[in-house]
């Protein structure tokens, strides 16, 4: 594969606070990839880092096969061959659309240049307004208007900081799926940085989740929901709780709703002298995995309800007294107190040791 970025090991600090921790990540041509994490977890920092607008306190940044960042070493940003979007679009108010793309390609021939403004235009579906000013458009043209002036020079890598967080819920989605749509139609490299899961999984190829400096799992959306490296990213990612169980063997786990077959915390399969078979542990539970059927002959009650059109969120007490989430279609409309029937239907278990 060809490395477009290479992260080594960096730290940085704030005085004596430490926000990065040997922070490492790799990245191919074409893909895109995104930081996630809470506020103050280091994210945009180490994209500050990459950009060239802070130093790092050890190890190295490799990007496109040159070295730019190491200790007391570090190659001014504007010649990183890096594109940045910021999270307010920076536009410059008294340029045009066009003027704006074409911003960065005045060492480029009259002609090329053109031709570089109509094809971006085109790419981001604004080949209509190139003649209008940043004020006349919507939050949402002025997102695709940045993207395209940070696209324009072909960098080798793109940074976006929280490029949706001005736009409203809903066109936020939806321009997101629009970004990446067009990333991968440049062929551009990318790193995104939000604090918004939604956004992460809309747009990113592989997600790091932050904590403390640190990258605690880089991986695939799909396989940070289902198989979450550690307790804090099951936790972070998604919606879910935990009820106790009780390992049987390698294989399987017994909670009050039922015996899972699914993966069992590594100690626990071994059969080790502090976590043998009966240990307790930890299972997340998503609301998916709790089904609603009247058939069943386990009961909850409805202590919360969250309408989301097609389905309805419940916060449910089991049996024992403890919490559970469930989504169900909302044609299933129960009122709270009512008892209501549930399964387990889970493909996907995750279960971590009990830390007491």
């Amino acid at each position: 594969m060809d490395t477009v970025l290479e992260v080594r090991h960096i730290d940085h600090a704030y005085g004596r606070s430490q926000v990065l921790r040997d922070f490492s990540l790799t990245l191919d041509r074409g893909d895109i990839a995104c930081l996630l994490g809470p506020s103050g977890c280091g994210k945009t920092t180490a994209l500050r880092c990459i950009a060239g607008f802070e130093p790092v306190k050890s190890g190295e940044i490799i990007v496109n096969g040159t070295l730019v960042s190491r200790p007391g070493f570090a190659i001014a940003p504007e010649k990183r061959q890096i594109g940045m979007v910021f999270q307010d679009y920076a536009l410059f108010p008294h340029l045009t659309v066009a003027e704006n793309i074409g911003f960065g390609l005045r060492a480029v021939s009259r002609r090329d240049r053109k031709a570089r403004i109509a094809e971006l235009l085109k790419t981001v579906g604004l080949d209509q307004v190139g003649h209008k000013f940043p004020h006349e458009l919507s939050g949402g043209q002025q997102q695709r208007v940045a993207l395209a002036r940070a696209l324009a020079p072909k960098p080798d890598l793109l940074l976006m900081d929280e490029p949706f967080s001005n736009l409203d819920v809903d066109l936020r989605e939806r321009i997101s799926h629009e970004v990446r749509d067009i990333l991968k139609a440049q062929n551009a490299t990318a790193v995104l940085v939000t604090h918004d899961q939604h956004e992460a999984f809309a747009i990113a190829d592989q997600v790091g989740i932050m904590q403390g400096g640190e990258i605690q799992q880089w991986d695939a959306p799909y396989n940070l929901y289902h198989k979450p490296a550690n307790r804090f990213v099951a936790d972070f990612i998604g919606e879910g709780v935990f009820l106790p169980g009780r390992v049987l063997n390698p294989k399987q786990v017994e909670i009050e709703l039922g015996v899972l077959t699914g993966d069992i915390p590594r100690e626990c399969s071994l059969g080790c002298q502090a976590c043998g078979k009966g240990c307790s542990v930890e299972v997340l539970m998503r609301p998916d995995d709790i089904v609603h059927d009247d058939a069943s002959p386990v009961q909850a009650e409805v202590l919360q309800k969250a309408f989301r059109g097609a389905e309805i969120l419940y916060t449910i007490r089991l049996p024992s007294g403890g919490r559970a989430l469930s989504l169900v279609p909302s044609h299933h409309d129960h009122a709270i107190g009512e008892k209501i029937g549930i399964r387990i239907e889970a493909d996907h278990v995750v279960a971590f040791r009990n830390p007491a």
